[in-house]
């Protein structure tokens, strides 16, 4: 049977399943004794991105509710950091989350706004502050530093899980794939720096997505043998025997 026309490609909706299976994963409130509730449904919270080499990319917070907030990221409804080329969602292999389940009833016009903002401010400087120290770049991709907060907290427990299928990852996983796609991204962020005015952290994210693309081509260079396994011969040859043949 033909596809309908309106049906997304078979990886688009591999990972939509797949993100929605995560977001439906209980997290109990309370410790083992608590309720479960799927980690999609909570309204206020702080994630992490992680790339398929188990890298922190891209801290964010919401006080929409989570679900909502992840998919927008990652299912092409754009957001600042997709549209700035700051985050490509194709890199997204795995998320953490950090809920607050406390303020779920709590909106803008609820008394207990103020401490539910200022409780989400903090946890977002501990989680950022805690994607940085796992990071092998000591950076990740975010534009901005989130400020000092204004109370401590005790970060809650988090759930984390991937969003990649098996069969996706076969199609997104190779260090090949990955090493186009990335300078691909880092192309339309430079492109964005040269045409707009914007502010330093844009840069530090361009330095960072250089700095992963390095360490992705050195470690695959690696991975096929390094200086050893370069062919030896003159460019002269190379250009009278013409294209060369593909790899087996």
């Amino acid at each position: 049977m033909a596809r309908k026309k309106n049906n997304p490609p078979f990886e688009t909706n591999e990972l939509r399943r797949s993100l929605r299976n995560f977001l439906r994963q209980p997290y109990i409130v309370g410790g083992e004794k608590g309720e479960p509730r799927a980690i999609g449904a909570h309204k206020w919270g702080v994630y992490i991105f992680y790339d398929y080499d188990g890298e922190p990319i891209y801290v964010g917070q919401t006080k929409e509710k989570v679900s909502g907030r992840i998919s927008r990221h990652l299912t092409n409804q754009r957001t600042d950091a997709v549209a700035m080329s700051v985050l490509d969602p194709y890199e997204v292999f795995e998320i953490e989350i950090y809920p607050l389940p406390e303020f779920d009833k709590v909106n803008s016009r609820h008394p207990d706004f103020s401490r539910a903002k200022q409780t989400l401010d903090a946890l977002e400087y501990e989680v950022h502050k805690l994607a940085v120290a796992r990071s092998r770049f000591r950076a990740i991709l975010n534009e901005k530093d989130p400020p000092a907060p204004a109370i401590s907290i005790t970060l809650p427990h988090p759930l984390r899980g991937r969003i990649v299928s098996e069969e996706v990852l076969k199609l997104r996983g190779h260090a090949d794939t990955r090493t186009a796609r990335r300078a691909q991204v880092i192309s339309r962020l430079a492109q964005t720096i040269a045409e707009r005015d914007v502010n330093t952290g844009l840069r530090r994210t361009l330095l960072t997505q250089a700095s992963r693309l390095r360490s992705i081509a050195e470690d695959r260079f690696a991975a096929m043998g390094g200086n050893a396994s370069v062919e030896t011969g003159s460019e002269a040859d190379d250009e009278a025997d013409g294209p060369r043949k593909k790899s087996e």
